[in-house]
């Protein structure tokens, strides 16, 4: 004599014959995090092939790159007097600051943060003197109407109680 299975035992089967059936859908893929984001393009305007000048001199050259997917600005800086350096700049998005890290031919380096204020990238940063002392730092760059770019830049000695102009240079495009 043969017996019919319940109705329960019928259900396991199913479920267990067809495995796939009783999966969920994979989940979606989650989209990795990029730099198309409008923060990564607040220095565009900075790109390019330039002349610099300061004071209507020539104070050097400058070739200004977007690299590694726009992530990076970077900068390659040729002084009037030979000295070089260059420039890596990028918004930080866990911070939701630009970063500024410049690194020049003898050695020397700046390390500023900044954000995007009147259309302006406005850094800061500071530094310390062999003797120990510390200056502060206010870098800005500037879009102008006629498309040249102001960098300008300022140290103060005395915590911020005076200030001098350290660079005011104007880029123009080559």
């Amino acid at each position: 004599m043969r017996t019919i299975p319940s109705a329960a035992l019928w259900i396991t089967l199913l479920a267990f014959a067809h495995p796939a059936a009783a999966q969920t859908q994979p989940p979606a893929p989650v989209k990795q995090p990029d730099c198309s984001a409008a923060e990564y393009r607040q220095l565009d305007f900075w790109v390019g092939e330039w002349n610099v000048t300061m004071g209507g001199r020539q104070a050097g050259t400058s070739r200004i790159t977007a690299e590694e997917s726009g992530c990076v600005i970077h900068e390659h800086w040729t002084g009037g007097q030979g000295g070089t350096g260059q420039s890596f700049n990028f918004y930080n998005r866990q911070t939701g600051k630009w970063r500024q890290v410049w690194v020049a031919s003898n050695g020397s380096s700046l390390d500023f943060s900044g954000t995007l204020v009147d259309g302006s990238l406005a850094y800061t940063g500071e530094t310390t003197t062999p003797a120990g002392g510390r200056v502060l730092h206010k870098l800005t760059f500037t879009p102008n109407a006629d498309g040249t770019v102001r960098q300008f830049w300022e140290t103060s000695a005395d915590e911020g109680a005076t200030w001098k102009v350290a660079f005011d240079g104007r880029y123009a495009r080559k």
